[in-house]
């Protein structure tokens, strides 16, 4: 179930301890078997929560839990090897960093800009032409 990959086993590197972690971050719980201790229960394996608690060795993530028809809201303490920042937000702070960016010289010019995101819409249209004795009727 927890399985480590081909020459991946044995115990973490160092980095894994020494990322950082603050309230309100997004983190992937990833258990990693070769660290019994803080091990989460497998179903929040692969699970992205969000950080409410830190402790020396141990991070507090909430996330939400499906359970009959409602979604309860869990609390669960997890050990820092068992933990990985998420990339689940780089696309939203990264578009968040190019809007502001974007009304700051809209403003600078005096301007509005526009920093909605507008769907594709449908293709452009397309006449096709054929010569009547290049049509062949199959009946």
């Amino acid at each position: 179930k927890f399985s480590k990959k081909f020459r991946t086993k044995g115990m973490p590197g160092v980095s894994r301890y020494l990322a950082t972690f603050k309230r309100g971050d997004y983190v992937d719980i990833v258990v990693d078997s070769s660290v019994q201790k803080g091990m989460p229960f497998s179903f929040y394996h692969g699970r992205t929560g969000v950080v409410f608690n830190v402790n020396r060795n141990a991070l507090g993530v909430e996330m939400t839990k499906i359970v009959g028809n409602r979604q309860l809201r869990k609390r669960i303490h997890v050990n820092i090897a068992h933990v990985r920042k998420s990339r689940c937000n780089e696309d939203f702070l990264r578009r968040v960093k190019a809007n502001d960016r974007k009304k700051q010289d809209a403003k600078l010019l005096g301007t509005t800009a526009t920093v909605k995101r507008v769907p594709e819409g449908p293709k452009e249209m397309k006449i096709v032409k054929a010569a009547p004795e290049d049509v062949e009727v199959l009946t």
